[in-house]
């Protein structure tokens, strides 16, 4: 009985920190789905450039907050280690990154309408994107300085208040665009463009919230975040962006890959197109969980490895990873079992249904690796390792996953050209082999730990020094 208490302590701590945070995505998610709903009320046109425009400005968002989000796992050391003022360090290094990161961000997503004209985009459509991008682009550079304090709050395990400034930003999202969608209170009626300058507002809100919050809260002050405040150290950015570009680029490797399968599919008809949306929609639904489960098993693993205490370290990983494949299973369950009704949820047309459930079958079989490789990648980063996987995730997405899809999905070689199935089956090699090689790549690290953990001071730095160059 008492190794168990240890782990159900250690997944009662995951679970406290991991349901805010699945809330707090949810909000994220469902922005997008209000936006995309109240932009098709207006015209189909109005719909196309806010799903064109999103389809340009979040992977540029995804790749930066992936940056900033290397703030967690450092702070989560420091208060781990019992010395919170140098959390504040982290945090000042962060704020010149995420200001130069909202610069980039501004400038790339209001330049874009050479995209728009390699990818053939109508004339009156590419027009009413750059509208939509330009309103959303003001919204950039406060939004990614939130996703540093939300990084921050995180890595003193403050969760509960993301949810809320979440579910804030959601409920101020819908009367928003309201308002500059249909031109109330004065303002020019701006139409499917007017989700840009609503979203926009949002983000700004919500860094409103966050700095109140940092203000005012009594412990993240002992992190003296504004104490002593620094100008950019180039050993300290080096340290910070050596943890943060690769987890950045982890992310715009997923993403791009997943966009690319679309633009693949495009020329196979509205039906495949549809069906593959209604797919990725619901598994990115279903994807919240074990990513909420693995944003906290950085927090444990980063806390517990700064306190030097190992085992629990190892504790963190290997329980966080047992509640993400329950979920991952009951989410795989759902989906074989329901993929029609889930499917009819989407669309009334029955060959879209009938192809979307056919996919949502192929797809519960990704829910488990899919769960083993986040929440693997999300232990690493507690223990500030993120280059070598970002390594292997471009191997397993990018060498194996989009090749194999492409080959089974739109060509003869090994099987009649399967369409859509073809790059889910794909996809399912590409997340198996990315578990295989981010679980083996984790117990390496784990054995590593253990070797720190009993060698003498030298040994251990050596150790540290060679899994992350960062100490």
């Amino acid at each position: 009985m008492r190794p168990t208490r240890p782990r159900l302590e250690e997944a009662c701590a995951l679970l406290k920190l991991g349901a805010p945070i699945v809330v707090a995505q949810l909000s994220q998610t469902a922005m997008g789905f209000v936006d995309t709903l109240m932009a098709g009320q207006v015209s189909a046109r109005d719909l196309a450039a806010v799903a064109l425009g999103n389809g340009i400005w979040l992977p540029v968002f995804l790749a930066l907050s992936g940056l900033l989000m290397a703030t967690t796992p450092m702070v989560a050391h420091h208060i781990g280690a019992n010395r919170p003022h140098r959390a504040g360090h982290v945090f000042q290094q962060g704020f010149w990154i995420s200001l130069t990161a909202g610069a980039l961000a501004f400038f790339a997503v209001r330049h874009c309408g050479w995209l728009l004209l390699r990818l053939d985009v109508s004339p009156p459509l590419a027009t009413l994107t750059e509208a939509y991008l330009r309103g959303i682009s003001w919204g950039l550079p406060a939004i990614l300085l939130y996703q540093l304090i939300r990084s921050f709050c995180e890595g003193f395990g403050h969760t509960r208040v993301i949810m809320k400034i979440g579910l804030l930003g959601l409920t101020c999202n819908v009367p928003l665009n309201y308002i500059f969608i249909h031109g109330k209170l004065g303002l020019p009626a701006l139409g499917g463009a007017g989700c840009g300058w609503a979203t926009a507002v949002v983000m700004i809100i919500m860094l409103l919230c966050g700095l109140t919050y940092l203000f005012r809260n009594a412990e993240l002050q002992t992190g003296e975040p504004f104490r002593r405040w620094q100008l950019p150290q180039r050993d300290a950015s080096t340290r910070f962006l050596r943890l943060g570009l690769p987890i950045g680029f982890a992310l715009l490797i997923e993403v791009s890959m997943f966009t690319l399968i679309a633009l693949l599919l495009a020329p196979l008809g509205d039906v495949t197109v549809a069906a593959h949306q209604i797919t990725m929609s619901y598994t990115g639904l279903t994807f919240m969980l074990p990513l909420s489960i693995a944003l906290s098993i950085t927090i444990r693993v980063g806390r517990h490895s700064g306190a030097g205490d190992h085992d629990r370290a190892r504790l963190a990983a290997t329980t966080g990873l047992q509640l993400a494949l329950v979920c991952a299973t009951a989410s795989s369950l759902s989906m074989l079992t329901l993929a029609a009704p889930i499917a009819s949820l989407y669309s009334d047309n029955a060959e879209v249904v009938a192809l979307a459930a056919k996919l949502l079958a192929i797809a519960a079989f990704f829910q488990l690796p899919d769960a083993i490789q986040v929440c693997a990648a999300g232990a690493l980063r507690g223990y500030k390792d993120t280059a070598m996987p970002l390594a292997l995730v471009f191997v397993a997405y990018w060498l194996v996953g989009m090749p194999a899809g492409y080959v089974l999905g739109l060509t003869h070689h090994l099987v009649p050209a399967m369409g859509a199935a073809g790059f889910w089956y794909g996809i399912i090699g590409g997340l198996t082999l990315g578990a295989v090689l981010l679980g083996l790549r984790l117990y390496v690290t784990m054995q590593r730990d253990r070797r720190a953990s009993t060698g003498t001071e030298k040994e251990r730095d050596s150790i540290e020094q060679s899994r992350s160059g960062l100490l």
